[in-house]
């Protein structure tokens, strides 16, 4: 347990601008009560409603959420069809209650491979929330960081074909500029829920600083008290982004 002068400093550093969750462990949340994995999957769609209000509350810009990765094209057929299914429903169902809000969503990943009908609905409810201002909800859908890279590097080098730019200009910087979430704040904290404790091809590029947060509660259990704990974890730590210790950023100068 932390001490109360540890507890005071927690609470008085900065929080998070940028958060990232893989939603992990809906499978074994819905094993765990002799539940069809259908039932896992849907109550972990109801968790998001509470961490979008929960994180505008606490000031936190950005909630990036790991919903499908480009791997998860490898699962059972129904599994797929399913969750395919609940994210054009969540779409259908939030993108009014978000705008309501203030809360702009915008969706990262391939989007080829959806079918036309879930494009839609993303396009629609990208559009309908595009004028919020009071927080950003990204859902990574069909998203791999290693594709994310990919695909900006081959933009550059497009550009470098057609003599827009020369292979010279082509930086750490200027790289960054192309990868999904560009303009959004670097993502400062990164959750996994479940207790697994690796990344699996997510925001390779922009968790480069990030701070990580492994918990073992399953993901439909993660509520507003496990962000909490995770933003207290956070505000514990000691980020010195390559300085020394205590110096933070200032101690690279």
């Amino acid at each position: 347990m932390a001490s109360r002068g540890s507890a005071d400093s927690a609470q008085s550093a900065p929080l998070p601008r940028h958060i990232a969750i893989i939603m992990d462990g809906n499978g074994r949340w819905a094993a765990q009560r002799s539940l069809p994995t259908t039932a896992g999957h849907k109550a972990g769609v109801e968790r998001i409603r509470d961490l979008i209000s929960a994180c505008k509350e606490r000031g936190v810009e950005a909630l990036t959420l790991f919903a499908f990765s480009s791997e998860n094209w490898q699962r059972p057929p129904k599994e797929v069809e399913l969750l395919m299914s609940l994210f054009h429903s969540y779409l259908r169902k939030e993108a009014r209650r978000m705008q309501e809000e203030g809360v702009r969503l915008r969706v990262i990943g391939r989007r080829d491979r959806f079918s036309a009908r879930l494009q839609r609905a993303i396009a629609e409810a990208e559009e309908i929330t595009c004028a919020g201002t009071r927080g950003n909800l990204v859902i990574a859908a069909d998203y791999g960081g290693q594709w994310d890279i990919a695909q900006a590097a081959r933009a550059m080098a497009e550009e470098v074909a057609a003599g827009r730019r020369t292979p010279e200009s082509i930086t750490e910087e200027t790289l960054a500029d192309y990868m999904q979430l560009a303009d959004l704040p670097p993502v400062d904290l990164l959750i996994r829920s479940s207790g697994e404790q690796r990344i699996s091809n997510f925001i390779l590029w922009q968790a480069a600083y990030s701070e990580f947060y492994f918990t073992d509660t399953l993901w439909p259990d993660f509520g507003v008290e496990a962000l909490d704990a995770a933003i207290g974890a956070f505000q514990r730590r000691d980020r010195r982004f390559g300085g020394r210790s205590g110096g933070g950023l200032a101690a690279q100068a």
